[in-house]
């Protein structure tokens, strides 16, 4: 049977029609040196800074340094099976981080995996973990109260939503406990927090995720966990993905807390790969780019404009002291980018004051505006007060004999300080603080023993709540203490007086 050559020619283009290429163009690179978690790859002529590089053993990894000869990338996860020789590809994506409603209640790693066990998690969208804050055209004014529960902050250093409030004290002063306290307290008001927890023992984090499951916190909070064990890039990048997640939240025009615990151990790990990716050391051995790390972070903290749907993240980095020493290279770098900060001391929390908010050194740089009207009442001469009661007793620890005005001046300074004291995991509301309040700076516990006041707080706003629920509903209301709600506050006081029996 013989072909005829036109039917050969007819086959011939057939074949080419139908052909689709498979053949896929991938830039790959090859591993020339590899060791504590940084690899240097050689033939990545096209890689961007920040983009997700993945190894032939499927481990991904990060580049930083885009140098002449190489590439330095930074590896997210064990590195201990890649070796010299392997295969490197570019993705072509920028780092980045799953977002959405679905991490609500989870607890995830640095690339926005799950590790708690609970399954994956089901969203299809993704935010890149290095993104430009908000311009100032963009933004709106701090005005907004963004209630903490905790009466020594909410009234003398007060925070709003979209302000940025460093805390800042040793280790082991309660600054994860105002964390936990300030999450608690968001409960039912709409607020989506967003805890990172940096270089934690995994032991600490569970407890956190514990505290906040008994609370009902978790079902609106995420935690983005990056363990001391890790390698310290995931620890480098831990806050931003947090930011990332909270940032979709914040276009959506819902307002977001998030807290970095804490940002001294994200420096030292930044220090770490720094060296390891032999950029140049300064200061105590930082790279000259660590104030760039924390500012680039925090600044994507803002209230948006009415514009852009009025989102708002507040954020409350973290920053641990040696001895107290506030001006230490990071302290003060982190000092500079926020807008105020609260200082815990370890002599108040070792005295019985706690919180221990040194409220000598600690600023609210939004200030007032934070504040509801009643609260602006009744705190508005605390923070002098108190500062002036500490004068006088260190005073009149020297002197004996003390007149009649500064005695009385003693007695009320060590009932405002004593008021002050809160339980862990016990946030008030903000009418409940006001009444507190209101009840010391007006005197009203100036013939109740020290060792009483508490009880006395205690039992008083328990007998409003059952008797006189009214004055306590006016204050949520009006946001304000009216005259005639004053008046029957002060009866209301009054009549418990009468009630109420001191200890012997």
């Amino acid at each position: 049977m013989s072909i005829r050559p036109e039917e050969i020619s007819t086959l011939i283009k057939n074949q080419i029609d139908q052909y689709k290429s498979e053949i896929q163009v991938v830039d790959v690179g090859t591993v020339i040196q590899v060791g504590d978690g940084i690899a240097r790859v050689h033939g990545l002529e096209n890689a961007m800074s920040g983009e997700l590089l993945e190894f032939s053993n499927g481990v991904v990894g990060m580049a930083l340094n885009l140098e002449e000869n190489n590439v330095g990338v930074v590896i997210l996860g064990p590195y201990t099976d890649i070796r010299e020789g392997d295969q490197v590809k570019r993705t072509g994506r920028i780092m980045e981080v799953p977002v959405g409603e679905a991490l609500l209640g989870r607890v995830v790693n640095s690339l926005g995996l799950p590790v708690d066990g609970n399954g994956p998690i089901a969203t299809t969208e993704f935010r890149p973990v290095e993104n430009n804050a908000p311009g100032v055209i963009d933004r709106k004014s701090v005005h907004e109260p963004m209630q903490t529960g905790i009466k020594a902050i909410d009234s003398m250093v007060p925070i709003g939503r979209g302000q940025r409030e460093l805390i800042i004290g040793d280790r082991q002063t309660g600054k994860t406990a105002i964390a936990i306290d300030t999450i608690i307290n968001q409960k039912g008001n709409g607020v989506k927090c967003i805890y990172v927890a940096i270089g934690q023992k995994q032991s600490t984090v569970a407890n956190v995720v514990e505290t906040l499951r008994r609370n009902g916190a978790m079902d609106y909070t995420i935690v983005v966990t990056a363990a001391a064990s890790e390698p310290s890039p995931l620890l480098f990048l831990a806050p931003y993905a947090g930011v990332a997640m909270a940032e979709y939240f914040m276009y959506k025009g819902e307002h977001v807390l998030i807290i970095y615990d804490d940002l001294s151990k994200q420096a030292a790990a930044y220090r770490e790969l720094s060296l390891l990716l032999k950029r140049p050391p300064g200061r105590e051995a930082y790279p000259g780019d660590v104030f760039y790390l924390h500012s680039r972070l925090l600044e994507r903290a803002a209230k948006l404009s009415d514009e852009l749907g009025g989102g708002s993240i507040t954020a409350l980095p973290f920053i641990e002291t040696q001895a107290s020493d506030v001006s230490a290279y990071i302290p003060t770098n982190v000092i500079s980018i926020t807008d105020g900060q609260i200082f815990l001391e370890s002599d108040l929390f070792y005295s019985g004051q706690r919180p221990a908010v040194n409220v000598g050194i600690s600023v609210s740089r939004v200030g007032g505006s934070a504040q509801i009207k009643a609260m602006k009442k009744v705190a508005g001469t605390l923070r002098l007060d108190l500062a002036a009661y500490r004068e006088l007793q260190a005073f009149a620890q020297f002197g004996s004999d003390l007149d009649k005005s500064t005695l009385a001046r003693l007695n009320r300074g060590a009932r405002m300080m004593e008021i002050l004291k809160q339980g862990v995991n016990q946030p008030m509301p903000v009418q409940k603080q006001v009444v507190s309040l209101f009840t010391a700076t007006k005197g009203h516990l100036d013939d109740i023993p020290v060792n009483d006041v508490l009880r006395f707080e205690k039992e008083f706003l328990f007998y409003l709540e059952s008797n006189e629920p009214t004055i306590l509903q006016s204050i949520v209301d009006t946001k304000d203490i009216t005259a005639d709600n004053e008046k029957a506050l002060i009866d209301a006081i009054n009549k418990f007086k009468k009630g109420f029996n001191v200890s012997a």
